[in-house]
């Protein structure tokens, strides 16, 4: 198949046209966002959703998580990544096959249903994990775009794909939020360098390759600014595959965490990597043909006790 969005090939980088469309339906009434945010969402590439959970269930989930980081030994050892310079729970991957509770958030309608309308396509989940920056110790995570690894490293075809954070701490502006960079969704910045074996043993704590040179950014953020979303537990930010994010580092005493989901649609199913003979492992990318999210409405707490 024909690589339309080759990287890491080239001796200098390229800003390439975005060539696929951002929001794949025609918003109508009964649509589950609104006509505004579907434009905001096309514009931008993110979005902002507040009060989607009530607060039993964002105790729920923060019970949830807390659960998965206090016993990690209850883990598949290869999901779990630490900070660069510590044993500090920096990532644990595949959460929503490790915890029902996780699975059931991933499959709820208010998040899955969402990534259906705005991906015009059955979703699965490629990717899910629960992301923790602890207080004082939290490293930075630098810019970059989703799409352009998870084309060149896992096979992903086109840009039809979008990442859900869950909050399950406050997210203010000193604890290491996401950053982004608003309309850098429609560019694809290309990158340099040949992406080493089992690159993503290091990327996972420090990325060296896959990563947008610093001309190029600050020309994105001249462009169009750079904004950190930010809010209480139970906050959803989405952002389009190819957004330009990242985040800077933790020094106050408060640790963030989110819950992360990546809902891809069905007719994008991961081919053979574009850019390296050997694809990334199971845990941080879904191969094999995908199966539909069973969407299930309703209260997160009511379908898990039952």
């Amino acid at each position: 198949m024909t690589d339309i969005y080759p990287s890491r090939h080239a001796a200098a980088p390229e800003m390439r046209p975005r060539l696929d469309p951002v929001v794949r339906s025609a918003w109508t009434p009964d649509a589950p966002i609104s006509r505004e945010q579907a434009e905001a969402f096309g514009r931008d590439g993110y979005l902002l959703l507040e009060n989607l959970f009530d607060d039993e269930e964002v105790t729920y989930l923060q019970r949830a998580a807390g659960k998965l980081l206090a016993d990690p030994d209850a883990l598949d050892e290869e999901t779990i990544v630490t900070e660069p310079q510590s044993r500090e729970i920096r990532s644990i991957f595949d959460i929503h096959n490790q915890s029902a509770i996780m699975a059931r958030l991933a499959a709820d309608e208010r998040l899955a249903g969402i990534a259906r309308f705005l991906l015009g396509d059955e979703v699965y989940i490629h990717q899910s994990r629960l992301n923790y920056k602890p207080g004082f110790k939290g490293k930075e995570f630098y810019w970059h775009s989703d799409f352009e690894t998870w084309h060149v490293e896992d096979g992903m075809p086109r840009m039809r794909a979008l990442s859900m954070s869950v909050l399950l701490a406050e997210n203010t502006p000193h604890n290491g939020p996401l950053m982004v960079i608003p309309g850098s969704h429609r560019t694809y910045l290309t990158c340099v360098g040949e992406t080493p074996d089992d690159h993503y043993r290091q990327s996972l704590k420090r990325q060296e390759y896959g990563v947008p040179d610093e001309d190029s950014l600050a020309e994105l953020a001249h462009d169009h600014g750079i904004v950190a979303p930010t809010g209480a537990p139970g906050t959803v930010i989405l952002f389009d595959c190819n957004l330009m994010h990242g985040s800077n580092g933790n020094i106050t005493p408060f640790p963030r965490a989110n819950a992360f989901l990546v809902y891809n649609a069905v007719s994008n199913r991961l081919e053979k990597p574009f850019g390296v003979d050997k694809p990334r492992p199971w845990f941080l990318a879904h191969r094999g043909v995908p199966e539909p999210l069973a969407i299930e409405a309703g209260p997160l707490i009511e379908r898990i006790a039952a």
